[in-house]
């Protein structure tokens, strides 16, 4: 069996020759940690393979602070799905369904789907959200459209994944970058472009990043960047299920409580990992809360 090529990185770098700016992304252990929490028909896990890749591929086009999603909701077989990637480097991802997805899962054909970009921190208060039109089948198509609308620059997306392997690439065009000759090259944008198309799928999952990106645009004057590392992460602690049984209110929590013998469980959907409360933590994180709302309403 030929051995795959280094997973769980992300590569920037530059065509210096054409003015091009790109990102090529390659999962492979923190890819299948999210595959493999669940038994995902084979079309919704090449879809949220594709999402995360392309997650981290677009926290390597910006400055980032906190983390980078992409969501989307559907009235449909595929009722959500879940893809994200933080500053840190760290991925998790779900999708939830209904029924079977014999018929494939164009975005356009989902009923009453909504898809989001989100980017920042709702701890510190800054967050953007973008929505991206979903008129198109693939993600790529879909992400690429949503660059050209919110940043008025063409961009060239692909991703793949299989059972072992999520990919991603993309490419942008920067008038200005690579100097005066790059400027001055009106065929360079699409002179990329042919080379890119002659990319299969098969190809961008086999290949190792910097075999592939020569092999591709040698004669762009490809310039890479140190490549950072990624890896599966979730962002899940006993603060945060605190917080959301506090949410929830006391009526909730005791009814959690009276059914479960007086405890609470909580699983993370994302990582697994298991939070557990008896009666004492509950009224002690209440008693917080009541406390709090006291004081707020002395004020």
């Amino acid at each position: 069996m030929d051995k795959l090529p280094p997973n769980d990185v992300l590569h920037r770098f530059l065509l210096e020759r054409a003015g091009v700016r790109g990102v090529l992304v390659r999962l492979g252990p923190a890819w299948r940690e999210v595959a493999g929490r669940a038994d995902y028909p084979a079309p919704l896990r090449a879809l949220l393979g594709q999402s995360l890749a392309a997650s981290a591929l677009l926290t390597g086009h910006i400055k980032l602070e906190g983390a980078l999603s992409i969501e989307l909701k559907s009235a449909g077989a595929l009722r959500l799905l879940f893809a994200e990637c933080t500053d840190q480097g760290r991925l998790r991802g779900l999708a939830r369904w209904e029924g079977g997805l014999e018929d494939g899962l164009a975005l356009n054909a989902q009923p009453g789907a909504v898809m989001a970009i989100t980017i920042g921190s709702a701890e510190r208060g800054q967050r953007y959200q973008g929505l991206v039109d979903l008129g198109y089948p693939e993600l790529s198509g879909a992400l690429e459209n949503y660059f050209s609308q919110s940043e008025q620059l063409p961009a060239r997306i692909l991703l793949a994944a299989d059972g072992e392997q999520a990919v991603g690439l993309m490419l942008q065009r920067l008038p200005g970058e690579g100097g005066h000759e790059a400027v001055q090259d009106e065929d360079a944008w699409s002179r990329v472009l042919h080379l890119t198309a002659t990319l299969g799928a098969e190809e961008l999952l086999a290949t190792a990043p910097e075999q592939l990106l020569y092999r591709l645009y040698h004669e762009e004057s490809v310039r890479l960047f140190e490549p950072r590392p990624l890896a599966f992460g979730c962002s899940c602690t006993r603060g945060r299920v605190e917080a959301m049984l506090r949410a929830l209110g006391r009526e909730e929590v005791e009814a959690a409580l009276a059914a479960r013998d007086d405890e609470i469980e909580v699983i993370c959907e994302f990582c697994a990992q298991r939070y557990t409360f008896d009666r004492i933590d509950a009224e002690h994180l209440l008693s917080a809360t009541a406390g709090a709302e006291t004081s707020t309403t002395a004020q």
